[in-house]
């Protein structure tokens, strides 16, 4: 059975080895906890069996916006509808503390996810690649 809560408890170490399993990349030594205390609206943590197998980190502008970043579900985890819950929940705490808005960016693999299994709707939006300017 998992478990999902709202600003659940995690440490850096899980944090860092859930996203590095999840994006594929070395474990990074990152401070997540100091991260989320200075720019998150809160955050989703998804247990089994007392092991962290999903986070989604929800940052704001501290009015109507919240974004979601870092996604991220164990590979073992995955197709489970983990990540649809971690969104559903994110999406439930930022209404309930007044956003309007809920926006997310993702890589075109993850279209169906966000658009149909999450409920996002396509948008207008702009990026400019600063890394390699």
């Amino acid at each position: 059975m998992t478990t999902f809560e709202w600003r659940g408890p995690f440490t850096n170490l899980e944090v860092n080895a859930l996203h590095a399993d999840a994006f594929d990349h070395r474990p990074f030594d990152d401070d997540w906890q100091a991260q989320l205390d200075r720019h998150s609206l809160g955050w989703v943590t998804a247990r089994a069996s007392g092991d962290l197998v999903g986070f989604v980190n929800v940052v704001w502008d501290g009015l109507l916006h919240a974004f979601i970043q870092d996604t991220a579900v164990a590979g073992r985890a995955q197709r489970q509808g983990i990540g649809v819950r971690l969104i559903a929940m994110a999406r439930e705490n930022a209404q309930a503390a007044g956003c309007e808005w809920l926006h997310v960016d993702f890589d075109d693999h993850l279209r169906a996810f966000y658009f149909d299994a999450c409920g996002f709707t396509p948008t207008n939006a702009g990026l400019i690649q600063l890394k390699g300017e």
